[in-house]
């Protein structure tokens, strides 16, 4: 249940686009950007986030500032930490602001996101496998994709 904070919490932005670059910032994602930039809605899509880089607190507060965020699970959504540290912050701000997520799924079984298997699954277990001893934050992004779909339809017992 979203706290109290979510009546006075400001949002900046209408919508933040979570996608992986490399799949759809060609496709699908910027004609979604397109269109919701022809009926004025105000939309946030990173341009700036250089391979090698970590995810920015700038990114990070932009997140917290949008209203809405569009997840776009794809192929190889889970080989991006950025990504996944996109997601498990979308998933506080769910919590915390009341945040809406919207999940889209595309050339991605919903099943394969949740239990990390076929394509999807072999792109986080590559992901886990570099990150395996070097950071605690695998656990929490196995464990975000894992309740995702019940995230999504507005349960949140995890």
């Amino acid at each position: 249940m979203a706290s109290s904070s979510a009546v006075a919490h400001v949002w900046k932005y209408d919508v933040f686009l979570s996608f992986r670059g490399k799949d759809t910032r060609n496709n699908f994602t910027s004609h979604l950007y397109d269109a919701l930039g022809r009926i004025k809605i105000k939309t946030f899509i990173d341009d700036g986030l250089e391979r090698g880089e970590e995810i920015t607190p700038a990114l990070l507060k932009t997140i917290e500032e949008s209203r809405i965020s569009v997840v776009i699970f794809s192929k190889n959504y889970a080989s991006s930490p950025w990504c996944v540290d996109e997601l498990v912050k979308i998933l506080e701000c769910k919590e915390t602001y009341g945040q809406i997520v919207l999940p889209v799924f595309y050339h991605v079984d919903p099943s394969d996101v949740d239990e990390q298997t076929g394509s999807f699954g072999n792109e986080f277990a590559e992901l886990e496998k570099n990150f395996k001893g070097k950071m605690d934050k695998v656990p929490r992004w196995k464990a975000d994709l894992t309740c995702s779909q019940y995230i999504w339809m507005g349960f949140t017992g995890y």
